[in-house]
């Protein structure tokens, strides 16, 4: 099952269920162009996951890590599918990373790796993104990570049958794949960091792992279109709207988490 929260005409947010391009909710159905979908949970915080793919540690010239690499992104960071990210202005790189998203269906704490699949409700697609100009300059990343809608979500929450252990997920900015990867390449899987989180704090219903990126990252330019997608989730699409400077100068790599 793929269930969406959406706008339905009236204005009104509900949750329903995508099948075959329509929208159910009670006894209605809509197509997708009547509705406007919104991020699929509202989550209390993003748990993310950084240098999680062993080919993005690589091209970072980063160390594997020995324990998950962990930061948070806020409330304010989500986006809806289909939005127009508007980026910090006056940074000279912010970076794509397409991630899975876990999605948490019940309050937890320490929970035991082999039992994590009764806390999961299901998977998205997320888009960390990622202002490499502040992460550069600070520890705990709130300007790099957590500025508005720096967490684009979408556009089902997949109930964990329809995604398998092995899925695909790529990323596509302007139509050219830049991302290309599979889940099972995950150094530390959904299970283990579901143990590893925790064991630290109480994980709520809706609340979001974004597992993190595999190789292929890069910097968004004003007007790209960016689409994500995981086998049985889908794809998750929205544009960006930046300053001049924006995606305009390289760098060299730091380790992008």
């Amino acid at each position: 099952m793929r269930r969406v929260t959406f706008r339905d005409p009236a204005g009104t947010e509900r949750t329903g269920t995508l099948t075959d391009g329509e929208v159910a909710f009670g006894n209605r159905t809509y197509d997708l162009d009547e509705v406007e979908l919104l991020p699929p949970v509202d989550p209390s915080k993003i748990v993310c996951v950084g240098l999680n793919y062993s080919d993005h540690a690589e091209e970072t010239d980063s160390e594997i890590p020995d324990r998950p690499l962990l930061f948070i992104k806020t409330p304010n960071t989500l986006a809806s599918p289909g939005s127009t990210v508007q980026l910090p202005e006056d940074k000279e790189r912010i970076d794509f990373e397409a991630e899975l998203g876990v999605v948490i269906g019940s309050q937890c704490r320490n929970v035991p790796a082999d039992q994590a699949e009764e806390v999961i409700a299901g998977y998205t697609c997320v888009n960390d993104i990622s202002n490499r100009d502040d992460q550069r300059q600070e520890q705990n990343w709130v300007r790099g990570k957590a500025f508005d809608n720096a967490a684009p979500m979408g556009p089902v929450l997949a109930t964990p049958d329809e995604v398998p252990d092995d899925a695909s997920i790529s990323l596509r900015v302007n139509g050219e794949t830049r991302q290309d990867s599979t889940i099972e390449n995950l150094i530390f899987s959904v299970p283990e960091l579901i143990e590893e989180i925790t064991t630290l704090m109480t994980l709520e219903p809706g609340d979001v792992i974004a597992t993190g990126t595999p190789a292929g990252v890069g910097p968004l330019s004003d007007g790209d279109e960016v689409a994500i997608e995981i086998e049985g989730v889908g794809t998750l699409s929205h544009d960006v709207a930046a300053g001049e400077f924006a995606g305009t100068v390289e760098h060299d790599f730091m380790p992008n988490l």
